[in-house]
């Protein structure tokens, strides 16, 4: 007897439940450790964590048809897909996975076809963690192209560190979450212009990550100016590992140069290498033998910084796109 193909079934939340929550944490995890990589950003982990940022599309194999079993928790989730419909410049963007035993039979096609049904202008946006073959050919099928490319750089932390020559009329503290969310939140912005991902950080998406259980406010280091004490750069590491990004994962734990902006309007020669060398003295303190960060592949500026502090390239995620007719 041949073995018939599942019908793929989906449905549109708003808001998701706890038990639909760990479904989906759970499938996150299975894929993870299936692919190597995890296959949401942080932006996407902290809404589906939350529960109520963005669109939420669920995916369920349903032998039965049009039978909808969909709000029953025990029916498994083979499929998610979080949309971010926030961006009216940009367009949608979407990030998905599927659960490894049920890929090649339309899991993927069924998300990206109705992420592109919630878009508001049916533009979308999607975004792949790693060069990989089934993204690409989803990609194909669905007539999306590369448009975007974002490195993932690594340097080992048991290799010599540059000292951090702080120039001079400058001060580095750590930041005050107090005092100093507007000061970055500004240079954040203009830091960021052409990256909207970034560029366009709100104060609820600095207190959103604030409240984190990896956030430490002593790895968060501003540069001020020492007559004006106007925030002119920041360096926000951060650690994950064992139990990073929400997960159980005990992979060893790595550091990361996590946000590292200069203000264009007011830039020191030399600042944001000393800021680079600022974080990455303190995260080898803390015992870490490896320290990561993700650049745009076209901050030409940015990859010449790093690669000068030995970074390098470790792997990429990619953002495909549909061709505007």
């Amino acid at each position: 007897m041949s073995q018939q193909t599942p019908v793929i079934s989906t449905i549109v939340l708003d808001h998701l439940d706890a038990a639909q929550v760990d479904q989906i944490t759970q499938l996150l995890n299975n894929a993870t450790e299936f692919d190597g990589v995890r296959p949401l950003s942080e932006h996407a982990w902290l809404h589906l964590r939350s529960g109520e940022s963005g669109l939420h599309i669920l995916g369920y194999s349903n032998d039965l048809g049009e039978r909808r079993v969909h709000r029953d928790n025990h029916s498994p989730i083979v499929g998610y897909a979080h949309v971010d419909v926030t961006d009216l410049v940009e367009g949608a963007s979407a990030e998905l996975v599927v659960a490894p035993e049920s890929r090649n039979c339309g899991v993927g096609h069924a998300l990206v076809e109705q992420a592109l049904k919630v878009s508001p202008d049916g533009r979308l946006r999607l975004w792949a963690h790693g060069l990989t073959s089934g993204a690409q050919s989803l990609a194909d099928s669905l007539g999306f192209v590369l448009s975007r490319s974002l490195w993932q750089m690594r340097r080992s932390l048991f290799a010599p560190l540059p000292p951090a020559q702080i120039p001079e009329g400058v001060s580095i503290r750590t930041f005050n979450p107090a005092t100093d969310i507007e000061g970055v939140l500004a240079v954040n912005t203009r830091a960021f212009a052409d990256l909207p991902d970034q560029g366009n950080w709100t104060k609820a998406d600095i207190l959103t990550r604030l409240k984190e259980s990896w956030f430490n406010v002593d790895g968060f280091f501003i540069a001020v100016d020492s007559q004006t004490d106007a925030i002119i750069g920041f360096h926000w590491t951060k650690v994950h590992g064992s139990g990073g990004h929400g997960t159980d994962h005990s992979h060893e734990a790595i550091g990361e140069v996590y946000v590292l902006a200069v203000d264009p309007e007011n830039r020191k020669p030399g600042l944001g290498r000393a800021l680079s060398a600022w974080g990455l003295t303190y995260l080898r303190s803390l015992g870490l033998g490896q320290a990561m960060l993700y650049v745009d592949s076209s901050n030409e500026r940015a990859i010449t910084l790093y690669k000068s502090m030995k970074f390098v390239h470790w792997d990429t995620d990619v953002m495909y796109r549909r061709p505007v007719h």
